[in-house]
């Protein structure tokens, strides 16, 4: 799936609906990541002890501010800090993709007590394209990886093999999905159990592309995933 493709999907996936966040309860950073100015939200409750995060990555068309307020209130219930990237919309990005989340992190990790075992990725849609990345080129990094309505595209079914460790997916796809194939979606799962990845796989009845309208249910399931895993011992 090409990248104007991926936007496409994001713009009519927006339409659905979304969740504003209150600007008073976020940190706006602006950081230099691989020579750009790199845009993220920072929501952290300023505990004493190490948090898990969560590096929340939105859809095409979609904003971080959006994409945050959704998960706003799990974050406060469940004391997770969310570091909400703002995505650019250029097809040259996904080049730079890991090198940029890493960075946002590490910068995170400057402003907010963060365990650096627990750090999650949740991407919907384009951003779960961009998940998938992760889990594979960070897969030493990230502790697990969480995707909402995105599968890997059948001419990158390759980068499975990239991964030093198996990372932990979980996935998440409506039925009714109108703008990403069920098939794609279930192929996908397939490709990482049969090359050893631990997948938590869940189809939602009657469920299009709106993660907004399903975003409660999604992220209390995926953090009983998520939150189960960490990052051994180095």
């Amino acid at each position: 799936m090409n990248w104007t493709r991926l936007f496409l999907i994001g713009v009519v996936a927006v339409a659905f609906g979304s969740t504003k966040a209150g600007a008073s309860d976020l940190s706006t950073v602006v950081v230099p990541c691989d020579g750009v100015k790199t845009r993220y939200l920072l929501y952290d409750q300023a505990g004493t002890s190490a948090e898990p995060a969560i590096l929340l990555l939105h859809g095409a068309g979609d904003q971080a501010s959006d994409f945050l307020g959704a998960w706003k209130a799990f974050g406060k219930k469940q004391k997770v800090i969310l570091i909400a990237l703002e995505l650019p919309r250029d097809p040259k990005f996904e080049e730079a993709a890991p090198r940029v989340f890493r960075c946002v992190v590490e910068d995170a990790k400057g402003k907010a007590s963060i365990d650096p075992k627990r750090v999650y990725v949740f991407g919907n849609s384009m951003g779960g394209y961009l998940a998938y990345d992760a889990a594979m080129f960070d897969s030493e990094y990230f502790a697990a990886v969480a995707v909402h309505a995105m599968g890997i595209a059948e001419e990158y079914r390759g980068i499975v093999t990239q991964a030093k460790r198996k990372t932990p997916i979980a996935i998440y796809i409506g039925t009714d999905d109108p703008l990403v194939p069920l098939a794609k979606v279930r192929a996908t799962r397939d490709l990482l159990e049969k090359n050893g990845f631990p997948v938590h796989y869940m189809e939602i009845k009657g469920h299009d592309h709106n993660f907004y309208a399903v975003s409660d249910r999604v992220s209390d399931d995926a953090w009983k995933f998520l939150s189960q895993q960490d990052l051994p011992n180095p």
